[in-house]
């Protein structure tokens, strides 16, 4: 019997803690103080209903159908693509395993907030407590130095990890009910505090009021869908297993529109924490793109220089790191069951024990982060699969949508309970078949030429060696690409001793 959601709004609530995550809290606002500000959020709204939300809809909507997760879903559409199903659930592995890490050093920030407490002023101090306490070298050498605060606070983060999806959907339905709610209020009580200080006005106003010029930027546009692409949780297999738990009565439409629109508020709202938080400390110009700048090292500086009381200083760090645990907490969990999902659908497994053995073992190779070499190597492993399996990932998800299956299919799946709105064929499907395949192409053409316009390789001019980015980078390429032969070859071996795959097409789920 296939798990369900316990009600439509713990479906919501989980998707949006999914597509609300640590890039919320510290990219977009980045983005938007490099980009013009309102200028980037009009292209941002712009790519979000044009890509982001037709590719949402289509991956929930499938899963909803056919009641599997990803390569389960591709498969039902078309056999020969249902590898397109395990790049997503690759992506996913990749992306959770450096996640977890992030998710450490957000944990280890917030049990050393109290050290705030002494450096009011002090802005060196504080840009230094993270990199000094993770012990990182900055390079891809120091495999050998450990920060043991950091694994004591990653596994903390895999055993929260495993707690919060033990039990499929019983137990995410009730945990996002607080992971979804605490960061909102969070982000609240630290705008409103951004909000008196002095100043705030000139941060607010850089938000919203658009640098049209900014518009003639190629790279605007490019950094803002790639931020819709990467917020809204596609391409990894994530939105494929929480449809999947869908009921057929449920209105996918009209749920879509909340998710994206909800991840749209908060990163605003993050936004405005920022602009203000920063304007009133007279760092407005210090914003960076880079989230791990933003959150261990500029901010900090921001948080010793809100206010002349130690005490107060502290608690606002207390606060400003607990709203980002919260808001990392469902998105790890979340790649999660998108790969438990794949994997125990595919291999007839049970769910919980699927579930411990990937904590488990994603657990052990992310142990890599921990050591000196380890921020290095995340930015590698980052940067290679944001900026290509996982774009590639959605390339070939909407071809095979849009030219190897009769995309109407979809659509009408899609708008089966909807009464008021529904989503209009103008729209949807010019969406999947041209528009975002030729976008996201772009994009990914756009990412080579960047690569091997700077000196050949990804990271020559921050000191990265050909060798690091070859078995970190093009290595990891390699694996998320050649996923699917690996699960054939495991099928083929399994085939041997009875097993047998589920060979049900699209018609077959009616």
């Amino acid at each position: 019997m296939r798990e369900k959601w316990s009600s439509r709004s713990a479906f919501i609530l989980a998707s949006i803690g999914s597509a609300v995550g640590l890039g919320n809290a510290w990219r977009f606002p980045g983005l938007a103080a490099k980009y013009g500000g309102g200028a980037f959020l009009f292209v941002y709204l712009i790519a979000m209903l044009i890509i982001g939300v037709p590719l949402l809809m289509m991956e929930i909507s499938v899963a909803r159908y056919t009641r599997q997760g990803a390569p389960g879903s591709m498969r039902a559409m078309n056999k020969k693509v249902e590898g397109i199903g395990w790049l997503a659930v690759s992506n996913g592995i990749g992306i959770s395993i450096y996640y977890a890490a992030v998710f450490a050093w957000v944990i280890l920030m917030f049990f050393m907030s109290y050290k705030f407490m002494g450096m009011t002023g002090d802005t060196e101090a504080a840009s230094s407590l993270w990199a000094t306490t993770i012990k990182t070298t900055g390079t891809t050498s120091g495999f050998t130095t450990v920060s043991w605060p950091v694994v004591g606070c990653l596994i903390v983060a895999w055993i929260l990890c495993y707690v919060c999806i033990r039990n499929g959907t019983t137990t995410v339905g009730k945990v996002v009910k607080f992971t979804v709610s605490l960061p909102v209020i969070c982000l609240l009580i630290m705008a409103v505090r951004g909000l008196m200080m002095p100043n705030a006005m000139t941060g607010f106003a850089k938000l919203f009021i658009p640098d049209w010029s900014a518009l003639a930027d190629s790279n605007l546009w490019v950094d803002a869908i790639g931020q819709v692409f990467y917020s809204l949780s596609t391409s990894m297999a994530i939105m494929f297993a929480y449809g999947s738990f869908l009921n057929k009565e449920s209105n996918i439409v009209v749920d879509t529109m909340i998710i994206a629109f909800s991840d749209l508020f908060i990163s605003i709202l993050a936004g405005i924490v920022m602009f203000t938080t920063m304007a009133g400390v007279g760092m407005l110009d210090n914003m960076s793109a880079s989230g791990i700048a933003t959150a261990f090292i500029i901010y900090p500086q921001a948080i010793v220089k809100i206010s002349g009381s130690s005490v107060f200083n502290m608690i606002f760090a207390f606060i400003f790191y607990f709203c980002l645990i919260t808001l990392a907490i469902d998105s790890l969990f979340s790649i999660i069951e998108g790969i438990s999902t794949a994997v125990s659908d595919k291999f007839k497994l049970d769910k919980k024990k699927t579930t411990l053995t990937i904590c488990i073992i994603e657990g052990v190779l992310s142990l890599i982060y921990v050591t000196g070499a380890g921020l290095a190597v995340l930015d590698i492993v980052d940067y290679f699969i944001n900026s290509y399996t996982l774009i590639i990932t959605g390339i070939l998800e909407m071809i095979a949508a849009g030219w190897f299956f009769k995309t109407t299919k979809i659509l009408d799946e899609l708008n089966r309970n909807t009464k008021g709105f529904k989503m209009p064929s103008w729209w949807f499907l010019p969406s999947i078949k041209f528009i975002s395949p030729v976008v996201l192409i772009g994009l990914f053409v756009w990412n080579l030429v960047n690569l091997f316009k700077g000196g050949g390789i990804y990271g020559a001019a921050d000191g990265y060696s050909l060798k690091a980015n070859i078995i970190f980078g093009w290595l990891t390429i390699v694996l998320i690409l050649c996923s699917g032969l690996i699960v054939k070859l495991i099928v083929k071996i399994k085939s041997g001793s009875g097993y047998k795959e589920d060979d049900r097409t699209w018609e077959d789920f009616k």
